[in-house]
């Protein structure tokens, strides 16, 4: 039954995409908040559809950690497709640091291509770190939240990669907050899974991380000790 709902979320899910990447496209002319602000409708869209077809929804704690300033760095676990979705309703408007590949997708990567993400080439270590710190510094200042996974990619539940130093740099160089994030959508979200299971994601949301006289290696650590701490705390589905 369970396939059979999920079958009916990817058809949702694919319909919303095709609506809105040329929507998205389209409103390039306009000033950016309403680019971004269909984003934000599709991604309420998709999680609507998700907890109406397969019984998956989420709850956030520790959301009054959420600074309210113009700018900061989101150091998050990356378990699922499900949280590049979510995050988008939880915290201010916001860019990701992705792999270059993703923007050469017809219309889907062209739509993402114009919400100003970093694009880097992940085979070329010394360039990508190079690219973070450039470019994420240009978006900062220009008031948006950056996104950044630093185990790189994606891990499963209960498991832990190596954290990278990119989200530390950034934020030593640029001086700004850092969100540190746990939660456990890979238990119900799986990567080699097709089947979305039912349940609840819990989100957690650390307390900022100050990042003024800082060393990158300290923020990094800091972020990963709370982070791999609070994954211990989570459910996971059996």
């Amino acid at each position: 039954m369970q396939t059979v709902r999920t079958l009916f979320f990817y058809l949702g899910f694919y319909l919303l995409v095709l609506i809105f990447s040329p929507l998205v496209l389209l409103s390039i002319p306009l000033p950016y908040p309403y680019r971004y602000a269909l984003v934000k409708v599709w991604a309420h869209g998709v999680l609507g559809w998700l907890k109406l077809t397969c019984g998956l929804s989420y709850e956030v704690h520790g959301a009054e950690n959420i600074p309210d300033v113009p700018s900061a760095i989101v150091l998050s676990k990356h378990q699922a497709a499900w949280e590049t979705i979510a995050f988008l309703t939880v915290f201010p408007p916001q860019i990701w640091v992705l792999k270059r590949e993703l923007l050469k997708i017809p219309i889907y990567g062209w739509a993402l291509g114009s919400l100003k993400p970093v694009a880097i080439d992940r085979k070329n270590i010394r360039q990508s770190l190079r690219d973070i710190i450039k470019q994420g510094k240009e978006r900062l200042s220009e008031g948006h939240w950056i996104i950044i996974f630093p185990e790189g990619t994606r891990v499963l539940p209960k498991q832990a990669g190596r954290y990278t130093p990119s989200g530390g740099l950034l934020a030593a160089e640029a001086v700004v907050p850092v969100v540190p994030v746990a939660h456990n959508a890979g238990s119900f979200w799986r990567r080699t899974s097709f089947v979305k299971r039912a349940g609840v994601i819990q989100i957690r949301i650390g307390e900022v991380i100050q990042t003024e006289g800082k060393t990158a290696q300290e923020i990094t650590k800091q972020a990963e000790v709370w982070i791999e701490q609070t994954m211990q705390t989570l459910p996971e589905h059996p």
